[in-house]
């Protein structure tokens, strides 16, 4: 999927508040390799960097345009083009660090187990995941697709939930971690504009959706859901909107 880091940015606090709220879980005192996985427009990434000033910092993004707004500011972290599903460190890492990215791929029971494999002994693995996809924000999504004329283009494209239980990944990871807590956070999102669940859901969930169709039918399938979510989320007395939203955050060290 191509990414749109304009729109991914238009909601960039309340996007970073998870990521400092993982970041200040990682125990990491002096690591001297970091990686952020699914860095995006590298906003978090130099946060890493801040942190562990004398650490090698390495931002891996599938996204070209993602990393040009990252490496538009200068600094020391070195960015690397890559897909996250062939992503292996170069050496092992004391920290891999991901914010809202792994939801992304696919085979979970593989995928946590070989980034834990890939940290040298003490090494963090630290991961947050939105788990909002039985919320009205994305089972809404699916109604639309399966309401209009683009119902037999869009259907394919739906899926079940790409992240699993917390117990999933307890059972996946503590057998094989020194240390391991999983915990899970609704944040309860301010939102303010027009149709801000839409605009939100629109720089991540959404865009695969919208990318699949031309207009007319883009901008339909765009007004049918922006009313459907309009109406599960309205507007308060003082005009913002209150936009639920869990996310799962697990942070293992390894043996």
């Amino acid at each position: 999927m191509s990414w749109n880091p304009d729109q991914y940015l238009k909601f960039s606090a309340p996007r970073l508040r998870p990521a400092i709220d993982l970041l200040a879980a990682v125990p990491a005192t002096q690591p001297g390799t970091v990686y952020d996985l699914g860095c995006g427009a590298g906003n978090v990434t130099r946060l890493l960097a801040q942190r562990w000033p004398q650490a090698a910092v390495i931002g891996v993004d599938d996204s070209a345009a993602m990393l040009a707004k990252a490496a538009a500011d200068p600094g020391r972290v070195r960015w690397v083009l890559q897909s996250l599903a062939d992503w292996r460190a170069e050496r092992p890492a004391d920290v891999i660090y991901s914010n809202a990215a792994l939801h992304w791929l696919p085979g979970h029971a593989q995928l946590f187990p070989a980034l834990l494999a890939q940290l040298a002994p003490g090494g963090v693995l630290a991961v947050q995941m939105p788990r909002n996809f039985g919320a009205p924000s994305h089972t809404l999504i699916a109604d639309t697709v399966r309401a209009g004329p683009w119902r037999a283009r869009l259907e394919p494209l739906l899926q079940p939930s790409p992240v699993a239980a917390p117990d999933t990944y307890y059972d996946l990871l503590a057998p094989i971690a020194a240390r391991l807590d999983i915990w899970e956070t609704e944040y309860l999102q301010v939102l303010e504009g027009a149709d801000p669940v839409k605009e939100w859901t629109k720089g991540t969930w959404l865009k695969q959706y919208l990318d699949a169709l031309e207009e007319p039918e883009r901008s339909a399938f765009e007004a049918d859901y922006a009313a459907r979510v309009r109406a599960a989320y309205p507007a308060r007395a003082d005009g913002k909107t209150l936009f639920p939203f869990r996310r799962l955050f697990m942070v293992a060290v390894a043996r």
